[in-house]
């Protein structure tokens, strides 16, 4: 699929996607909550899909209501298939991984995508200690799992990604873990842990975090069928919310509403860049209004936020002069290697970006040429380009555009909705 944006002026509301972090994480809880949840605002982009395949193949009934909502039906970890699949969810695979050790039946797990080149052996050190057999492929998909997984107090190394963590902590919890801790070095994308202690806390596990060290369950909750159902309402989605910021800020003014500003999503510092650039802003509880001003170069860490990468580089390219951020290194094992193909990509737009080890310099205000660029199937690169090209010299092309699909299916609907010169080729 190609779509093909054109130079638009964008004003008017628009409510932003549901966070796919939210549903996912409110998926596994209802997988391993022995009872009926009912999940509000569910989204429906292709990572949230594969969440919901995957708790149908470990034993949840899941309908929709007449309302929207989704009725998810569980005993826990019960699986009635021998396989289950990821899709392309980088956080599906670590999060659901644990979770599937959570049986003693052997199961494998299974992606698409770039998903199948992403490393696993992470997998492969930990889940033995945690008495599961697991078979990878040389540390890459598909995965042979076969538990029970037993907690015990082992470390790990959150470098790479909170991911892992978030699957841990669901599994300790749901195995009934007790005077047990988790111990964690170097952890990255705090925000992310504290997205998934809010969710369990929600459930009615409670874990003490200890500085993000150490992850203490004082005593096993065991969860006993309730009459009553649990209710979750999935948040607004910061990461998808941030495109549709930075393009107000770029090409018009606009409002987004559903974006909580008290959520503890870590992409929610898609502000602190914009308000840093000088972009025209007033942050308000139910809705946020932006519009275009002059902007200047800015510096941001996004080590705790590196799906910003993408939105802030879109942003940078309209600042005069050169944007810095950090955290690049945070970029290789994404969709694509993020850091090489925003640099690749908007390079044909016109755009200098240099890497210097964990740095990323946008050298921006020189104008944006429209180009013919590719998502490489990317959903955060193929939305950079598309709001990049808002304000472009000509036409912007992007191929393989159909890669929103993964975390923002209505991305292109949305702007158009809101006045964006928008085209869609098969």
């Amino acid at each position: 699929m190609i779509a093909t944006i054109q130079p638009s002026a964008i004003q008017g509301a628009i409510q932003a996607p549901t966070s796919k972090s939210s549903m996912q994480r409110a998926c596994a809880a209802a997988l391993l909550t022995n009872g009926v949840t009912v999940i509000k605002n569910p989204g429906n982009s292709n990572d949230d899909r594969a969440a919901l395949g995957v708790i149908r193949g470990l034993g949840a009934y899941v309908e929709q209501l007449t309302d929207g909502s989704l009725k998810i039906t569980s005993k826990g970890v019960n699986p009635d298939a021998g396989a289950v699949n990821c899709g392309e969810s980088g956080l599906g695979i670590r999060m659901f991984t644990p979770l599937v050790a959570l049986s003693n039946k052997n199961i494998t797990i299974n992606g698409e995508g770039s998903l199948l080149t992403r490393p696993m052996d992470f997998f492969d050190t930990v889940l033995p200690q945690l008495g599961v057999e697991i078979v990878s492929n040389g540390g890459k998909l598909p995965l042979q799992v076969k538990g029970p997984l037993k907690p015990a107090a082992i470390e790990v190394d959150g470098s790479l990604s909170s991911q892992f963590l978030t699957g841990l902590l669901f599994a300790y919890a749901a195995s009934g873990a007790s005077d047990v801790a988790l111990t964690v070095k170097d952890l990255k994308s705090k925000p992310y842990i504290d997205l998934t202690l809010q969710v369990m806390k929600h459930f009615g596990w409670e874990v003490e975090n200890r500085n993000y060290e150490q992850f203490y369950f004082a005593e096993a909750v065991t969860k006993q069928p309730t009459t009553e159902s649990i209710q979750y309402t999935v948040e607004g989605d910061w990461s998808g919310g941030a495109f549709l910021l930075v393009a107000g800020a770029i090409a018009g003014d606009i409002t987004v509403k559903g974006l909580d500003v008290y959520s503890t999503q870590a992409d929610k510092a898609i502000l602190q860049a914009l308000m840093s650039s000088g972009a025209k802003m007033s942050v308000q509880t139910e809705q946020i209004e932006i519009g275009p001003a002059p902007l200047k170069a800015f510096h941001f860490n996004a080590t705790e936020c590196p799906d910003l990468f993408p939105p802030l580089v879109a942003l940078a390219s309209y600042c005069e002069g050169k944007t810095v951020i950090e955290g690049a290194n945070r970029l290789t094992h994404k969709e694509s290697n993020r850091a090489l193909t925003l640099q690749e990509e908007f390079g044909k737009m016109g755009i200098q970006i240099d890497l210097q080890d964990d740095l990323m310099i946008v050298h921006g205000g020189t104008g944006v040429n429209g180009a013919a660029t590719n998502s490489h199937h990317d959903h955060r690169i193929a939305m950079a380009c598309a709001v990049a090209g808002l304000k472009a010299t000509s036409a912007t092309t992007i191929a393989d555009a159909q890669a929103i699909n993964k975390s923002y299916p209505d991305f292109y609907q949305h702007i158009q909705q809101l006045g964006a010169s928008v085209k869609i080729a098969q």
